[in-house]
């Protein structure tokens, strides 16, 4: 089989892997003529996305798409009848190399099936990053998926070359996992994601230290499947926290569950509305960076799931009018944070710029803040609105996406 085939096969069977960013790591260059490749600002042309919103490229590939274990949602499972394709190391550096000198990447982001065993695997994608960084000089961005079972060693030694290092805990309860991907372990998971941290932690207690090893500078991060069990919004996010809190993790990525061929039973037929993996990353959103907890963010009335027509944080607020309208001009920073439109950019400027003038409605276009949204909810030096129109239950009709016919094909 060609590099090119081969190409075709593992770039494909890595689009399931929504971990995909590169973001957050050291900046270096290779001005000194001494290595190739950067992860410098405001360089790329693919899918990976930094926090500012820069597109940054990366090769995504899996080294095969051979698996020993038979993960029911996953597409490469033993049991699913796909083309099987495999690089060997010295072509997966050949690529990222060749993609680099053409312009097309910036980096790399390299995951594997399970072959042999957990260490052979884990050792061989290593090999790969460690390659391009010694024998190459490589400096552009590495993304490495890490192999739980694998043992410390390999664990180290893979943080010495990656920027970024992640474990996909796929799905969000112990006893999912257990009936989907009977071969893993979630605590072995968990245990990995420890030992990652304990790494992550003594390197950054010791960056002022240049003789101080090196160890994935942009920190670990994970994935959830959503949509392949039952378990709801509020139980995903409540996954998510605690692996934030317990494991310092940079990013949870949800990716909705995807229908495959030859699936089993236990999956579900249809795959869950996109639309509500983009509201798990809004609350994911208002937990970290917004002061929002999980109580909060979810309706009991919903059974714990998200509203898909409206954004989490509109949601709330029309839930809490009780709190509204509030005067920008004299709330605190938290309560700012609360209104809807309002971002943390935003709410930062608002508190800049009232320290010198009265916030007015002209100044929200200046501040970049959607005016429909946030005006209901907000009252300024020239604005208040009317008790009937917060108290209305008519608001919510305001911000729902309008109802469209159908169309025909003709």
């Amino acid at each position: 089989m060609d590099l090119r085939h081969k190409l075709e096969i593992l770039a494909d069977a890595a689009k399931y892997d929504a971990s995909c960013a590169s973001s957050g790591t050291e900046t270096r260059d290779s001005r000194d003529k001494k290595g190739m490749g950067s992860t410098d600002a405001g360089m790329g042309i693919c899918h990976s996305y930094a926090p500012d919103g820069r597109c940054i490229s990366l090769l995504k590939i899996l080294l095969t798409n051979a698996c020993n274990y038979d993960c029911l949602y996953c597409v490469n499972r033993a049991s699913s009848n796909v083309q099987r394709a495999r690089f060997t190391v010295e072509e997966a550096v050949k690529l990222t190399l060749d993609f680099y000198r053409r312009n097309y990447i910036e980096g790399l982001f390299l995951s594997s099936g399970i072959i042999k065993s957990p260490n052979y695997t884990m050792e061989q994608v290593v090999r790969v990053a460690k390659s391009l960084r010694e024998d190459h000089h490589f400096r552009g961005y590495i993304h490495l998926k890490t192999i739980p079972e694998a043992d410390d060693e390999l664990i180290a030694e893979a943080g010495k070359y990656a920027d970024r290092l992640s474990i996909n805990i796929e799905v969000p309860t112990e006893p999912s996992l257990a009936k989907l991907a009977p071969e893993k372990d979630v605590r072995a998971i968990r245990r990995t994601m420890a030992r990652l941290r304990f790494r992550l932690d003594k390197a950054k207690d010791n960056k002022n230290n240049k003789r101080a090893p090196r160890f994935a500078p942009a920190g670990q991060s994970t994935q959830m499947i959503v949509g392949a069990d039952t378990s709801n919004d509020q139980t995903i996010l409540e996954t998510s926290a605690n692996l934030y809190g317990s494991y310092n993790l940079r990013r949870v990525y949800y990716s909705a569950f995807s229908p495959i061929p030859d699936a089993s039973r236990a999956l579900p037929l249809q795959a869950p509305p996109l639309v509500r993996e983009h509201r798990l990353y809004q609350a994911d959103w208002l937990l970290r960076f917004y002061g929002f907890n999980i109580d909060e963010i979810t309706d009991p009335l919903e059974n714990g799931m998200l509203p898909l027509d409206i954004d989490p944080k509109l949601a709330w607020a029309l839930r809490h009018r009780d709190r509204f309208p509030l005067d920008v001009n004299s709330a605190s920073r938290e309560d700012l944070l609360r209104v809807p439109g309002f971002g943390v950019k935003a709410v930062n400027r608002i508190l800049s710029a009232r320290r010198v003038t009265s916030i007015r409605a002209a100044d929200l276009a200046r501040l970049h803040v959607p005016r429909a949204k946030a005006l209901p909810f907000i009252v300024l030096a020239d604005h208040r609105p009317s008790a009937s129109q917060i108290d209305s239950k008519r608001l919510i009709q305001m911000f729902r996406p309008p109802v469209q016919q159908l169309g025909f094909a003709f």
